[in-house]
């Protein structure tokens, strides 16, 4: 895991997701102590490898990192996987994320509890709350803070959601950087036989959501009660996360905080005895070689070299709104 420099947060009390925000968003090379561990399941036919997320106890809240792993880098476009919380935040304690920049990416937040306000040097100042899906494309590069606002700050508040990164097509990486938020009840729903599924991202299960990506991909929210199955949507590459409860898949079983990335083929998974809530992602594998630093995501490493210059040189767009201070390129 990224060490954490301390000067990097003002004010007091930190919140715990500041520190959170950061551990998201710093380089992802990480020792191997602390990597997702994982564990290929060679005698499977259904399941190729199945990873434990690394969870992190930053006080009163905790960071279980997913993707990327040392074994699995990605599935699909999908180059980062963090489960947040859930947490219970004291009256006075908010999120305080400053303004940081992304490149090359796609950031894709969905909350189950809790309000993030995203700002950004688009224009756009958005809450962000549970159910709803708000894709930012960084593209040739983008600026954006995640707070609290003082209403929910004054207030104790639970914070409990995913944090997704989509590595963008090498055509797309310098794509007009962009902001969309989708509320939740425009979020198509289906109803399976013991399975309530929400699609996030992509077309399936008879529905399609209204969220614009650049390249084809799946991301969906599923509730299975004890015992019930569904068959999962046949893309070239796959994965499901169980946030609580049990997943079966062929011979092997996910608990909560384990992901189970899927062989080839058809695939149908089934709940525990205490039933599962599931995230699925997936899609083609991109194209080529990605390479990470810190918020920055390119298939060049020179690309990334002159995003760290221009962050470092102020030469990125500030935040209308938020622009008194930002989180300085580490070191």
């Amino acid at each position: 895991m990224v060490r954490v420099r301390r000067e990097w947060i003002r004010g007091a009390p930190v919140s715990p997701y500041v520190l959170t925000s950061l551990l998201s968003s710093l380089n992802v090379s990480v020792t191997q102590h602390h990597e997702p561990a994982c564990d290929p399941c060679s005698d499977s036919h259904v399941v190729a490898l199945k990873i434990a997320a690394r969870e992190r106890d930053i006080g009163a809240f905790t960071v279980a990192r997913i993707l990327p792993s040392a074994r699995r880098r990605l599935v699909g476009p999908f180059i980062f996987f963090d489960h947040m919380g859930p947490a219970e935040l004291p009256p006075g304690v908010g999120m305080n994320v400053r303004p940081h920049p992304h490149i090359g990416l796609a950031t894709v937040t969905y909350l189950f509890e809790g309000e993030i306000h995203h700002r950004d040097s688009l224009g756009f100042s958005q809450p962000i709350r549970p159910g709803a899906i708000n894709w930012m494309t960084a593209g040739r590069g983008i600026v954006h803070s995640e707070r609290s606002s003082p209403e929910v700050t004054a207030a104790a508040a639970r914070v409990h959601g995913i944090q997704l990164w989509v590595a963008l097509p090498k055509e797309h990486e310098e794509a007009e950087p962009a902001f969309v938020h989708h509320p939740a009840d425009t979020i198509p729903a289906v109803e399976l036989d013991g399975v309530k599924l929400r699609l996030l991202i992509g077309s399936a299960y008879g529905v399609a959501s209204p969220v614009q990506t650049l390249a084809p991909m799946i991301y969906a929210e599923v509730i299975l009660e004890p015992g019930a199955s569904v068959a999962l949507p046949d893309v070239e590459e796959r994965a499901a996360y169980v946030v609580t409860g049990a997943l079966q898949a062929g011979d092997e079983t996910g608990a909560a905080r384990e992901m189970l990335v899927f062989e080839p083929g058809a695939v149908t998974v089934r709940a525990g005895e205490e039933g599962a809530h599931v995230m699925l992602i997936g899609g083609p594998p991109i194209d080529g070689e990605r390479h990470i630093f810190w918020n920055f995501v390119s298939s060049s490493k020179a690309r990334i070299e002159r995003a760290k210059s221009e962050w470092r040189d102020e030469k990125f767009p500030l935040v209308p709104g938020d622009d008194a201070e930002r989180i300085p390129l580490p070191e």
